[in-house]
């Protein structure tokens, strides 16, 4: 990984507790104030938050790695650019050797180090507009600081979390979860079909050149065996859809659904005998399409194929009827 890649990575296992944030923010670079990312308990509320400081080095962290950023953090809180946070961590690929794990498993040997090493390491490096000497009110501020807020996680319980996110299959490779099976349709039908629905009935009439005004009036058996299959279909892509938002990058199935709106809309759009043709050509393609190059793919199965052709025509990107 590159720097900025490990301080993703970071960012993607933050965001991925959701049991102790709603907001999880990237705020490295110019400006950060000593802050990578940041994870706030309630978005729009300032505190409590958390800070991961990611160090991107080729060896385990050692004392004289983290002085510059506990003064920066430090000089920081002093003059109130921000709070102070429930935790700081130290977030590092070897993480922490084994002397600055002993001095973060004590908070008074912490703060003494950083006092002996304030001149040398942070003094001159806090800002490159004006120097941080250790006065008496900066000393009195690090005396009464909680240090016991410091820690460096393992790698390998970072690694094993964030090998439970959506993130981990695109980032890293392997295979991704089995689907639970797909439940069946409802018998009634639900309040977020009623778009589909409506146009696939409208289908049927013009098949039929008669009004069908709800699927109680189909009465044509073909098209009877044809509604139930769309139905089915349409809960295959559903759960496909939720499988998605626990497995992959948010965004990975709109992404698909632009795919199969893409490989359909030649056929879509091409002349037949009825609008009833049009679903079976439209459907029938999209089970044909590879879609290979989605995250998804190795969980993709034919009823969802035709199932995201009833979510596209639910969101009314297709058409059925001129």
């Amino acid at each position: 990984m590159s720097p900025g890649a490990w301080t993703d990575f970071i960012l993607e296992w933050a965001d991925s507790l959701k049991t102790k944030y709603e907001l999880v923010e990237r705020c490295d670079g110019a400006g950060d104030m000593g802050r990578d990312v940041i994870g706030f308990e309630k978005s729009g509320v300032s505190d409590p938050w958390d800070n991961y400081q990611c160090k991107y080095y080729d060896h385990q962290l050692a004392p004289g790695d983290i002085w510059l950023e506990l003064g920066k953090f430090c000089y920081y809180t002093h003059v109130v650019a921000y709070t102070v946070p429930r935790h700081y961590y130290f977030v590092a690929p070897q993480g922490a050797g084994p002397k600055l794990s002993s001095l973060l498993r004590s908070a008074n040997n912490l703060r003494a180090g950083l006092l002996e090493n304030w001149e040398q390491k942070c003094q001159h490096g806090i800002t490159s507009t004006k120097e941080i000497p250790l006065d008496a009110q900066m000393k009195a501020h690090i005396e009464a600081f909680d240090f016991s807020i410091f820690s460096a996680p393992s790698p390998l319980t970072i690694i094993e979390e964030h090998s439970r996110t959506r993130h981990y299959a695109a980032r890293f490779g392997g295979g991704l979860p089995a689907r639970p099976p797909t439940p069946p349709p409802p018998a009634t039908i639900a309040a977020n079909e009623a778009i589909y629905i409506r146009a696939l009935l409208d289908a049927y009439e013009d098949r039929l050149r008669s009004i069908v005004q709800s699927p109680d009036d189909i009465s044509d058996t073909a098209l009877e065996q044809h509604f139930k299959r769309a139905r089915l279909e349409f809960y295959s892509a559903e759960a496909l859809k939720g499988f998605s938002r626990d497995t992959v990058p948010l965004g990975t199935f709109d992404a698909l659904l632009q795919e199969v709106f893409n490989g359909v809309a030649d056929v879509l759009q091409a002349t037949h005998p009825d609008a009833y043709d049009r679903v079976l050509a439209t459907v029938g393609h999209a089970k044909t399409l590879p879609l290979s190059s989605s995250p998804l793919f190795a969980r993709i199965s034919s009823p969802d194929k035709g199932g995201m052709c009833h979510q596209l025509a639910n969101d009314k990107l297709l058409k059925w009827k001129a």
